[in-house]
């Protein structure tokens, strides 16, 4: 799950260190530094709705289009946007009021501007809505990234919109026009690399529509693209797209950072002009390219939105196995400019269908949770779907993830698995089509052994395989996982397509299954269990802890994997399979039950107590007080397996209520070291799975209302960590990870098995 020496969470975060630090250590650029302006000499103070968030998801499509403002304040003016991983995207937002310049979005050092005041900002499912105030004129901005998860076209364009709107707050008159600019940042992940551009005209019917106008695009690549290569976590091939309807109304120009925002600060027009000193490096002379737009005299109503489309496209997407996979939206759409006048055009459809979205999902998480739940999947649900690109065809699409952060793999198993409730809730086809280039792969030979593998590549975009049965293995971790999300998929998609899945993977399935009976080795003395119900020392999901031993928690997931596999057995129509492994999930969960109970029954273990064998070091002398979150009880309650005895899931909730700190419930009672100080850790997504597993009602709550609090107060400056300590909000790393799609879990039980369809 994570790269090689981080283990033991030794991450490059800083929570607690002073806004200066943790804005520090990016390339300076012409006229300003990464630091800019200080981020808290702002004038004003914002509202948040109904969270603020860590930080704030701005261009949220996909791996590479997932763009953040990361800052702890939640304050646009002074901060430059950046790729998940810190590295400068930058985006510049000023608006011109009654012919002075103010400055809302960006840290550009931009001689005259003033500084809007940010009053607020609203965050939803798939919208960051900030408003600004100035010189008696409000300005409402929209960085919108849709998430049609029951629309595979829509779902697969990466590409975001931004909207603004403009309207007077003091009753009077004024005129009022925006700039907006984006730097040859967005182009590759080096800024000494050498990028070019182009503007361009695309009129908005080449999508096949009847739509008149043109779209005013600007077009930017590297100049020597790699294919599937990645610099600074960023592609090194591809083309940045940023559009806008062409009207009287729009000037745009590209050059210089410092002389385009200039121009615009003192005259609030752009020069129509192409700077044509190209290829040149990034951060030569930064070259941005901008478009502004006149609003015109501007009253109490508000102004009619102006809308610019970005993103990053390519095209091949992944290498799988040797081959190159486009991206699903070639599929529908025979160019990128295509795409991009397909999305101008739809943008006004897309934010209605968006805006019920929102609207339905935090009422149906108030239901399944509380206020404070339905904000922690409000603050989510971009991140968890940015993690992903829909490639492949429309007979075979394929969702690729990208594990972000904590390591940089292709379809980490143990990253699908805590993400999958977000997809299944939203729609539980993605979940089959994140399985399966893991199972097309197991399938095909390459892979040798018997357990699941651990991922598909090392390194973003290139899922190659790992044909030597290496990579960071976890066998009862993966092949639980598989199973219980494969299962999930079958008990949410229609019944004919359950049965048809089931029988067509059914021999990997079984595979999987008779490897979680198996014993570690044939000596019935030494390895009197299975690998499920005792696996020995061996990686498992949580592996910043280190390898561990007769795992309870992880012996849970194994048990309840055979017992997924009864039901996939019915699916596949094998009544006799079904009884065997429902009967072997049963007695095991019996044996589990004693062997993780602590001494005085007041809570399970965190290992059983076992002596040393030839693959395990011993267990015995663990302290009684051992335990840990056993939020693989979630699944039970998904598959309605009902295998977990009541009786310990009250026992474990009641222990539960007396670890809780205000913002949390550590993972387990060990400590680890981070930068040479010594922190208890959890995990955000582990804890709302463990409310979704437990019958306490009470313990949910607290639970949703600790997780709020912690995103809520955390200094962080970083997309949603599931990984932090409950005693300070200190985080460590695993910044924007799909993992906390996990928040969705409780949702994921209100759904209708059976449906073929989610929200």
């Amino acid at each position: 799950m994570k790269r090689p020496g981080i283990r033991y969470g030794l991450m490059a975060s800083a929570a607690i260190l002073s806004l200066a630090a943790i804005v520090s250590g990016v390339p300076a650029r012409a006229g300003t530094t990464r630091n800019g302006v200080k981020i808290n000499a702002l004038s004003g103070t914002s509202s948040f709705t109904p969270i603020r968030p860590p930080a704030v998801p701005l261009v949220t499509r996909a791996p590479y289009n997932n763009v953040w403002l990361e800052t702890p304040t939640g304050q646009a003016a002074h901060t430059w946007p950046t790729h998940w991983n810190g590295n400068v995207k930058a985006i510049t937002g000023v608006a011109m009021i009654d012919n002075k310049p103010y400055l809302f979005l960006g840290a550009p050092n931009t001689a005259g501007l003033g500084t809007m005041t940010q009053s607020s900002l609203t965050t939803t499912a798939t919208q960051s809505k900030f408003i600004f105030q100035a010189g008696g004129v409000s300005l409402t901005v929209d960085f919108f990234s849709p998430v049609e998860a029951n629309d595979l076209k829509r779902l697969s364009m990466p590409l975001s919109d931004i909207l603004t709107s403009a309207q007077s707050s003091d009753g009077i008159t004024h005129t009022v026009s925006v700039y907006y600019d984006i730097s040859g940042e967005w182009a590759h992940g080096t800024t000494t690399s050498l990028i070019d551009w182009l503007p361009k005209s695309i009129n908005r019917n080449s999508d096949g529509s009847t739509t008149g106008g043109t779209l005013s695009a600007w077009e930017v690549t590297p100049t020597s693209p790699t294919v599937f290569e990645q610099t600074n976590d960023y592609p090194s091939w591809g083309t940045m797209l940023f559009a806008t309807q062409a009207s009287g109304t729009l000037t745009v120009q590209s050059g210089a950072d410092v002389t385009v925002r200039a121009q615009f600060a003192s005259f609030g027009t752009l020069m129509g002009t192409n700077d044509t000193n190209q290829p040149r490096a990034i951060n030569n002379a930064y070259p941005v390219f901008a478009f502004a737009n006149d609003f015109g005299r501007v009253g109490t109503a508000t102004t009619v939105p102006f809308k610019l489309i970005l993103g990053h496209v390519r095209d091949p997407a992944i290498n799988f196995h040797g081959t190159a996979v486009s991206s699903l939206w070639r599929q529908y759409f025979s160019s990128q400019e295509s795409m991009l006048a397909f999305a101008y055009n739809d943008s006004a459809g897309a934010v209605s269908r968006a805006d019920t979205l929102d609207t339905k999902l935090s009422s149906a998480a108030k239901s399944a949770g509380n206020a404070h739940y339905a904000a922690i999947t409000a603050t989510v649900l971009r991140q968890a779907f940015a993690s992903t690109e829909l490639t492949g065809t429309t007979a075979n699409p394929l969702l690729f993830l990208e594990e972000i952060s904590s390591d940089d793999n292709v379809q980490t198993v143990d990253i699908m698995y805590p993400a999958m409730p977000a997809f299944l809730y939203m729609n539980p086809e993605l979940v089959r089509y994140l399985m399966e280039p893991v199972i097309e792969y197991s399938e095909s030979g390459y892979w040798p052994e018997t357990f699941a593998p651990h991922d598909l590549g090392s390194t973003y975009p290139n899922a190659t395989g790992h044909d030597d049965g290496g990579g960071e293995n976890m066998p009862v971790e993966e092949t639980a996982n598989m199973l219980i999300m494969a299962d999930a998929y079958m008990q949410h998609t229609t019944p004919a397509n359950a049965s048809a899945y089931a029988l067509q993977h059914y021999r990997q399935f079984k595979q999987w299954a008779d490897y979680l009976l198996a014993y570690p080795a044939p000596n019935a003395t030494e390895f009197p269990y299975p690998n499920a119900l005792d696996p020995q020392y061996q990686n498992q999901t949580d592996d910043f802890t280190g390898r561990i031993a007769h795992s309870a928690n992880l012996a849970l997931k194994g048990i309840e994997a055979v017992g997924a596999m009864s039901q996939i057995s019915s699916y596949a129509g094998k009544p006799d399979q079904s009884t065997h492994y429902r009967t072997r999930a049963e007695q095991m969960i019996k044996i589990w039950g004693k062997l993780a109970q602590n001494s005085d029954s007041t809570h399970l273990l965190l290992q059983y107590r076992e002596v040393a064998n030839s693959q395990s070091p011993d267990t015995t002398t663990e302290p009684d007080s051992y335990w840990s979150l056993k939020y693989n009880g979630y699944p039970d309650k998904l598959l309605s397996l009902n295998l977990i005895p009541k009786k310990i899931l009250a026992e474990e909730a009641a222990w539960y209520r007396t670890q809780e700190h205000p913002t949390g419930i550590q993972l387990d009672p060990r400590t680890l070291a981070d930068n040479n100080v010594v922190h208890t850790f959890t995990k955000a997504d582990w804890e709302i799975w463990t409310a979704a597993s437990t019958n306490d009602a009470t313990l949910a709550k607290d639970i949703y209302d600790e997780v709020y609090n912690y995103a809520n107060t955390t200094q962080s400056g970083e997309p949603f960590s599931d990984y932090y300590d409950p005693n300070s909000t200190y985080v460590s790393g695993f910044r924007a990870r799909p993992a906390m799609g996990g928040a969705f879990a409780p949702l994921t039980l209100t759904l209708k098995t059976g449906k073929g369809s989610g929200l």
